[in-house]
C-alpha cells in the first residue's frame, strides 16, 4: 500500500510499504477514505517531539470502512461498517477507561516504558506519533490497522459525508473539549489564542455552549475572517496589544476562560524579548517549548478563571509566572483528548445541523500530493487552514 512515511526532520514520503493485518485478537483493519494533517504532525514534521524512526507512518485523523476482524471484536464491528478512528487507542478495560479518561489508558500505550524514562509519564497510545506513545502505524495511508477496534472506533451513518464527520477524530471533540472544560457560563468572555483548525472548533464551539462573546486571536487574515464566520470577535496580535484590547473588552476585568489553541511552537513578533529568549533557550536544548501564550493567558486571564490547554507541550518552559497564577486563584485544565467521551453528542449535533465541521477544509489532494501538502500547511501557503487526503 502506499502511506506518508517519516524519513526524518522535514522529510515526508509517499511510499510504498507493507499492508497492515491483524496482529490480535481485537484488532479490524480499515481501507482508508479519508485522513487529514494535523497541527501537531508539524510536531514531528520539525522534529520537535523525538523518538520518530524513519518508516513510521504519520497520521492520527483517519477514516474509512472496515475490511476485516479479528475474533476478540466480538460483533461490536463488521466488515462494511464506516467508522471514524480516534486517535486515541483506548482498551476500555481499565480503571482510566472506565472514568472516560480514554487518553491515559492505562494499557494501549505498548511503549509505556519508553516514555515513563523519557519524561517520566506517557499517554495512551496514540496513532502516527513517535515511539513515546506506541509507535503505532498511522493513518495517512490507503490501509490502517485499528488495535483495540471494538472500542476505539466512531460509527458513522452513510447519511453524512466523510467531510462531515472525519474530523470527529480529533480536532472537533478536541475543541469542544477545550471549551467544555471552561465550564463556560452565559455571561463569560472566552478568549481563544490560535485560529488554526482546533481553534476554530473551540470558537464554534464555545458559541454553542452560551459564552457571551467569545475573542480569536491569530495573525493571518485568512484564520480571523474563519473565525469572524464563526461568532467571534477578531484580533491581530501583529497589530494589538493583545492584554489592552482583552481589557477593553471586559471593562478591564479580563476574559473568565482563556484558551492556549497553539501550544509548544507559539510565537508572537520576533523582536520581542520573551520570544527571542524562548527562541534561544530551544536552540540550546535548554528549553522545549515557546511558552508566550500561557504567559499571555496568566498576565490577563480575570482573577479565579480558568485557562483550558488543548494545545500540545512536549516537556520542560521557562519563566512561567506561578506566582501571579496562584494569587489570581486561576485554574489549569489540560490534556489529550478523550475522543470518545463527546463523540455521540458531537455526531448528534452534526446530524441535526448544528455545526458542519467541513467548514474548515481549505485543501482536498491526494496521498501522493501529501509530502508538499505538508510544506504547504506548515508555511501557510495558499491561505492553507486544513488539508484532507483521499488515498
Amino acid at each position: 500500500m502506499r502511506a506518508l512515511v517519516w524519513h526524518g526532520k522535514e522529510d515526508i514520503r509517499c511510499d510504498t510499504v507493507s499492508d497492515p493485518e491483524i496482529e490480535d485478537p481485537r484488532d479490524a483493519i480499515i481501507k482508508v477514505t479519508s485522513c487529514a494533517i494535523c497541527g501537531s504532525d508539524l510536531h514531528l514534521f520539525h522534529n520537535i517531539i523525538p523518538a520518530m524512526l524513519p518508516g513510521d507512518i504519520m497520521g492520527h485523523e483517519t477514516m474509512g470502512e472496515v475490511v476485516e476482524v479479528g475474533s476478540g471484536v466480538n460483533g461490536k464491528l463488521k466488515k462494511g461498517d464506516r467508522i471514524v478512528v480516534p486517535f486515541t487507542i483506548w482498551c476500555g478495560d481499565c480503571d482510566q477507561c472506565k472514568r472516560g479518561n480514554y487518553s491515559v489508558c492505562e494499557r494501549s500505550n505498548r511503549k509505556k516504558e519508553l516514555a515513563d524514562t523519557a519524561f517520566g509519564h506517557s499517554t495512551g497510545g496514540l496513532f502516527g506519533y513517535t515511539h513515546l506513545t506506541g509507535g503505532y502505524p498511522g493513518g495517512q495511508a490507503e490501509y490502517l490497522r485499528v488495535p483495540f477496534a471494538d472500542t476505539t472506533h466512531i460509527k458513522v451513518p452513510d447519511s453524512l459525508t466523510d467531510e462531515q464527520v472525519l474530523f470527529l477524530s480529533d480536532i472537533f471533540p478536541t475543541g469542544w473539549q477545550a471549551a467544555v472544560q471552561c465550564d463556560i457560563q452565559p455571561t463569560d468572555t472566552v478568549a481563544i489564542w490560535g485560529c488554526g483548525p482546533v481553534g476554530q472548533m473551540a470558537i464554534r464551539s464555545a458559541v454553542l455552549l452560551g459564552a457571551k462573546q467569545v475573542v480569536a486571536i491569530d495573525c493571518l487574515p485568512e484564520r480571523l475572517s474563519m473565525a469572524e464566520a464563526g461568532g467571534a470577535i477578531t484580533l491581530n496580535f501583529k497589530e494589538d496589544s493583545i492584554i489592552e484590547r482583552l481589557n477593553e473588552l471586559t471593562d478591564g476585568k479580563g476574559p473568565e476562560k482563556c484558551i492556549d489553541c497553539v501550544g509548544t511552537e507559539s510565537h508572537v513578533s520576533f523582536a520581542q524579548p520573551d520570544t527571542l529568549y524562548d527562541r534561544a533557550k530551544q536552540m540550546m536544548m535548554m528549553e522545549n517549548d515557546r511558552p508566550h501564550v500561557l504567559r499571555e493567558m496568566i498576565y490577563v486571564c480575570r482573577p479565579a478563571g480558568v485557562l483550558s490547554i488543548p494545545g500540545v507541550y512536549t516537556g520542560l518552559i521557562d519563566k512561567l509566572p506561578m506566582g501571579l497564577a496562584m494569587n489570581k486563584g486561576l485554574t489549569f485544565r489540560m490534556g489529550q483528548t478523550h475522543v470518545n467521551r463527546w463523540t455521540e453528542d458531537l455526531l448528534r449535533r452534526i446530524e441535526e445541523g448544528q455545526i458542519d465541521p467541513s467548514f474548515v477544509i481549505t485543501h482536498t489532494v491526494g496521498l501522493e500530493d501529501g509530502p508538499e501538502m505538508y510544506k504547504v500547511f506548515r508555511d501557510k501557503q495558499d491561505s492553507c487552514i486544513k488539508v484532507v487526503l483521499k488515498p
